[in-house]
């Protein structure tokens, strides 16, 4: 059984990959296969709850904050070099004089790549090192999350010279002078993007297959035996917390170039939440599961939302609990229990 559900996981990355990379660019159009770009975004974030909530039992509903802060961090140095060589027009509009000591290493692309990986990452070990040590789990830990999102978010809204307010950060064309608005631009982000989250994919399979994935699975079961068996739960739990952490900081500045805006709204309560559901949708044991419900969903946001503009958000919610009460395990849950079926008539 374990040896289908591997071949199984393995087939779907491979079929997600095509579907990316292949399918979706050539059957849309440039403005649908944009959006494409915007859910896949978020499919990052996906790929990091599995990691967490799904392996090692730790759910938080707080990842919109670094989602948001790879979104801020890239969105500051797109701002910085369209406005160059003068202040961003929200820091005019404030009458700020100078630009603020923390945005000076967002004049650099190079920085700002690394800041998006490094900072998230390290705000989210230190931060769930310190939870994890007072025994902070379950439902309290995924409160403590949502909490520190919501404050977030206004924390966000009250800077209004520094981060744009409740507007965020906007109006920018170009990256290093190469215009990303034109579909040509937007074609090549894409496939970066897409590029980018197979190996996210991958990365994340490598993982929950090494030893670490075997101990994640035993803390969530049994933390109590582990931690007795001499391992640090607490270190190992925030070292996959910093995991997805990155992952969703990368996720949000592929959703700035992709959409070209930042705004609260990417960091707070109900974003933090969708992103959850994503995961629930295409199975919350599984990567590929992941991207496929991120994909999904924000297809049916779309579409609902434009077919249905008054009621779409009961058709949404309706879908959401049809998955919980019927599927469990999400999508992938129900590909693997056919899977197994056939598995068991071809047996006998």
């Amino acid at each position: 059984m374990k040896a289908l559900h591997r071949k199984t996981e393995e087939i779907a990355i491979l079929l997600a990959a095509a579907l990316i990379l292949a399918v979706l660019p050539l059957s849309l159009d440039p403005f649908r296969l944009n959006l494409v770009g915007k859910y896949m975004a978020f499919a990052f974030v996906a790929i990091g709850i599995v990691l967490t909530w799904g392996y090692s039992g730790v759910l938080s509903l707080g990842q919109g904050i670094f989602f948001g802060l790879g979104g801020y961090m890239m969105a500051m140095f797109l701002k910085l070099e369209a406005s160059a060589p003068e202040l961003p027009d929200f820091m005019v509009w404030s009458s700020v004089e100078s630009l603020p000591v923390w945005w000076q290493p967002f004049h650099s692309l190079t920085l700002t790549l690394l800041l998006i990986v490094v900072l998230p990452g390290l705000a989210a070990y230190l931060f769930s090192l310190a939870i994890f040590r007072k025994r902070v789990s379950g439902v309290y830990f995924a409160i403590v999350t949502l909490a520190l999102a919501m404050t977030l978010t206004v924390l966000i809204i009250g800077q209004q010279g520094d981060t744009g307010g409740a507007n965020g950060i906007t109006d920018f064309r170009t990256l290093l002078g190469w215009d990303i608005v034109g579909d040509e631009g937007k074609q090549a982000l894409y496939f970066i993007e897409a590029g980018a989250l197979v190996v996210a994919m991958l990365a994340a399979l490598a993982i929950v297959r090494s030893r670490l994935g075997k101990i994640l699975i035993a803390i969530r079961d049994r933390e109590d035996r582990v931690r007795f068996s001499g391992y640090d739960t607490a270190h190992v739990k925030a070292c996959i917390f910093c995991v997805a952490a990155i992952l969703s900081s990368i996720g949000g500045a592929f959703f700035t170039l992709q959409v070209g805006l930042i705004s609260p709204g990417a960091i707070g309560v109900v974003a933090s939440i969708e992103m959850v559901i994503y995961a629930a949708v295409g199975g919350r044991l599984s990567i590929p599961g992941a991207v496929v419900g991120a994909l999904l969903i924000g297809f049916l946001k779309s579409y609902l939302s434009e077919t249905f503009p008054e009621v779409w958000l009961y058709f949404l919610g309706a879908i959401f609990i049809a998955v919980v009460v019927v599927m469990p395990n999400g999508l992938a849950g129900v590909f693997g229990q056919i899977q197994a079926r056939r598995a068991a008539g071809s047996a006998r």
